[in-house]
């Protein structure tokens, strides 16, 4: 299984983070040539592998790290994601509904990219903490995962589990995933809660 984050913001830097604490492989992409950004990627470990766009997409699953209006622009370097799984980590605070015609941002994303199983996760929480060892005196930090594919959110959960994250499956995009997703100028309920689960 391959994996890719497009964006190295200070998301996609924590996300980064956590592949190479496991020492998992991971490639990185911005729209930017990779040499702008590889001494960033190096600085974190040599799991993080500086890439171009067009060879990060090749990945199996792709964390969407971008701001919610770059989402297009990153869709559109595949005519099918058919067969990839695409972790939203995007959040669209400050978009009106109107402007998403009354749909979760995640269903949103969903239809840019054609054929991918699209999962909302590592979203809620802010960069500074995702970043940090997900274990925490003897339990492990909690993300929310919402799909309408549930063998996609079961796949991703295993992942986050393996990262040392404890997943927490919320049900579809416009169910529980709403918890997760800002809505205009509002943030969804669970959207900055940094919740430890103990075994």
């Amino acid at each position: 299984m391959s994996y890719a984050i497009i964006g190295f913001g200070k998301i996609g830097q924590a996300l980064a983070k956590a592949f190479a604490r496991k020492g998992i492989e991971i490639s990185v992409a911005t729209t930017r040539d990779p040499e702008s950004f590889a001494s960033a990627a190096a600085a974190i470990g040599p799991e993080v592998i500086p890439q171009k766009l067009a060879e990060a997409v090749k990945a199996d699953i792709i964390f969407l790290a971008v701001r919610f209006e770059s989402h297009p622009d990153v869709a559109k370097a595949l005519s099918t994601w058919q067969g990839k799984t695409i972790i939203d980590v995007t959040n669209a605070y400050g978009v009106s509904p109107e402007e998403l015609g009354g749909q979760p941002s995640s269903r949103v994303v969903a239809q840019a990219f054609t054929g991918a199983r699209l999962v909302r996760g590592f979203n809620h929480l802010g960069a500074a903490l995702l970043a940090q060892d997900p274990a925490v005196q003897g339990g492990r930090r909690v993300v929310f995962l919402a799909s309408d594919d549930d063998s996609a959110a079961t796949e991703i959960g295993a992942l986050a589990e393996n990262l040392g994250f404890s997943p927490i499956k919320l049900g579809g995009l416009s169910e529980g995933g709403l918890l997760v997703q800002a809505r205009g100028n509002s943030w969804g309920q669970l959207i900055f809660k940094d919740l430890v689960k103990f075994d």
